[in-house]
């Protein structure tokens, strides 16, 4: 007989896929919620939720190999404020996420589609500001867009310039924050003698 599929604690399984998260249900403790979109192979959501204990993560991964691996690692590290949800990082924000309830949402080098023809696939788009907007609690809210990519960059700074419900700014992630991790990929791309843009954006 199949052996039954292991439970993991950390992974995420909505019991409604079609009404906002109860967030009380998931986290042990009511604390400030932080949203890893792409979040790889985890290890930017695993530092700071080892860093930050006053704060609630969820790590957000399209991949499911990729989601259970870096929920096996936070149940290993006994991070009980982190958990990882297998699903697409747009349908998260426009039905699943309450009103105001998000602190901080962090995009790191997302997929710039680099085509023109494929532009349209890229995350950033103004929809997705305006649910950016509704999501973000009002006075803490902001948004952390780094990428390695210069037209990606520019294309993403340029819809927050022209958006009504937005101010940003250019960012150091190493010099304007206590602590930032930086992924593997930023790392490498580092090492390689390259550069990341950054900015942050907060909702008005």
């Amino acid at each position: 007989m199949p052996k039954p599929p292991v439970q993991l604690a950390h992974f995420i399984i909505l019991e409604n896929y079609f009404a906002p998260i109860d967030f009380s249900q998931i986290f042990s403790q009511e604390q400030p919620l932080e949203i890893d979109l792409g979040c790889g192979d985890g290890k930017f959501v695993l530092e700071m939720g080892a860093h930050y204990p006053e704060r609630n993560f969820l790590a957000i991964e399209r991949l499911l190999g990729r989601a259970k691996k870096v929920a096996r690692k936070a149940e290993q590290l006994g991070l009980t404020n982190l958990k990882v949800l297998r699903i697409e990082s747009n349908y998260l924000l426009e039905w699943l996420i309450p009103a105001q309830s998000v602190s901080r949402i962090h995009l790191l080098c997302p997929d710039p589609w680099p085509k023109k023809r494929h532009h349209k696939n890229r995350l950033l788009q103004t929809e997705f500001l305006d649910t950016l907007a509704q999501v973000m609690h009002p006075e803490q809210g902001e948004f952390i867009f780094k990428t390695d990519s210069d037209e990606y960059f520019a294309w993403g700074r340029d819809l927050f310039e022209a958006h009504a419900k937005w101010q940003w700014s250019l960012l150091d992630t190493q010099k304007d924050l206590v602590f930032y991790p930086q992924t593997d990929f930023e790392l490498q791309w580092l090492s390689q003698g390259l550069t990341l843009d950054a900015l942050i954006a907060k909702p008005h």
